[in-house]
């Protein structure tokens, strides 16, 4: 029976991990990241659940003659802001998993 009592705390570590883990997602999903390209012409904001939340753009930069430029400035913002999330997400969730084996876990 000694080996049940080992298994009992072994789950309120797991249940304290989870609890942080949880804690630190919603703090992850209240955060706000924010991406610019050309110099500042273009600006994504996004929080940390990847939902883009504004999208500046300088006057100067719209040219009709030139709507590529635009779209590959707010394509480079919004992919810098959602790589900046990714890399801050698997920074702050990748804590929990450190020495462990577990297969697809962030």
């Amino acid at each position: 029976m000694k080996g049940m009592g080992n298994m009992g705390n072994m789950m309120k570590q797991m249940q304290k991990m989870q609890k942080k883990m949880m804690q630190a997602q919603d703090e992850l999903h209240e955060m706000s990241f924010e991406a610019s390209a050309g110099g500042g012409m273009v600006t994504v904001v996004a929080n940390g659940k990847k939902e883009i939340t504004d999208v500046q753009i300088k006057e100067e930069v719209v040219d009709p003659d030139d709507i590529d430029m635009l779209q590959d400035l707010i394509l480079a913002a919004t992919n810098d802001v959602l790589k900046q999330i990714e890399e801050k997400t698997n920074d702050t969730m990748g804590q929990f998993t450190k020495g462990l084996n577990m297969p697809g876990m962030f």
